[in-house]
């Protein structure tokens, strides 16, 4: 099967651009951006040879993952583009939930079934499976002539494989039991994007996003590490500010809003962070 756009994301005029093999979809993405791409622009593959994560850390994407990056030229501002992280998160979820048979995999965190979603969502900007990274978000920009920026949304999910040398659990659809392809994935990704898109606005939406991503939240309401710049905050996980940021109460009762960080949740916290 091909790469194909679902047809909701086609009608409301979303390009796609496939690749069997590319060095990193965002980087393609902002190079289309600087050379005049008006944006609305899907770039997938099924691997990545220089793929990244946040903070700059190498993201493998072996043949048969799905490296998916949506360009997007947006006309607001550059503040409220960086909550479409959590935009690709719920479309994420949302096309798992599609495309993985009900009752294949149930949700377990740090051991204990949750027993809510089977996909959820840890800030900022990763998607887990029975406790383990399934996939990650990564936002990058670049500036474009006349004030104007772009925004790529890079989108990387564990289909067959997943690294096994990492600080924290990893996994992959295949390795829980889903027969789901890359190909499969990104069609139905693409069509929960453009729901999410609407229901977000041009940023005037983000309360909806912030609610329904509170939903799905990992770790919600328990004990939680969050490494800054390396410190070590800890507290419980209360909710995320009307900004999106990531806000604790710590154990003097003091509450604590953090925009960017490593975040670890219970035992793992106590151990790692």
């Amino acid at each position: 099967m091909a790469f194909r756009l679902a047809p909701t994301a086609a009608s409301e005029g979303f390009r796609l651009e496939a690749h069997d093999s590319v060095g990193s979809t965002n980087a393609l993405a902002l190079e289309h951006a600087r050379a005049g791409d008006p944006g609305k622009l899907w770039v997938v593959s099924k691997k990545q040879e220089s793929g990244r994560g946040r903070r700059g850390r190498a993201w493998a994407t072996p043949e048969g993952n799905l490296a998916a990056t949506l360009l997007l030229v947006p006309g607001g501002e550059l503040r409220l583009a960086a909550t479409l992280g959590f935009v690709a998160g719920l479309a994420l979820a949302d096309a798992l939930d599609a495309v993985v048979p009900k009752g294949r995999i149930a949700v377990a965190v740090d051991g204990a079934s949750q027993g809510r979603n089977r996909f959820e969502l840890k800030w900022p900007n990763d998607v887990l499976a029975s406790g383990a990274k399934l996939a990650g978000i990564l936002l990058e920009s670049a500036m474009l002539d006349g004030g104007r920026f772009a925004v790529a949304i890079g989108i990387g999910v564990n289909v067959v494989a997943y690294p096994e040398d990492l600080p924290y659990p990893a996994m992959s659809l295949q390795a829980l039991g889903a027969t789901c392809d890359a190909e499969t994935l990104f069609l139905a990704l693409s069509d929960a994007w453009s729901e999410y898109a609407r229901l977000w606005d041009d940023g005037r939406g983000l309360d909806a996003i912030r609610k329904r991503w509170l939903a799905r939240a990992a770790g919600l309401g328990g004990e939680v590490a969050v490494r800054i710049d390396g410190n070590v905050v800890r507290g419980v996980f209360e909710t995320i500010d009307e900004d999106c940021r990531f806000v604790i109460r710590d154990d003097e009762g003091s509450v604590l809003t953090i925009a960017a960080g490593d975040v670890h949740f219970g035992a793992v916290a106590s151990a790692r962070a």
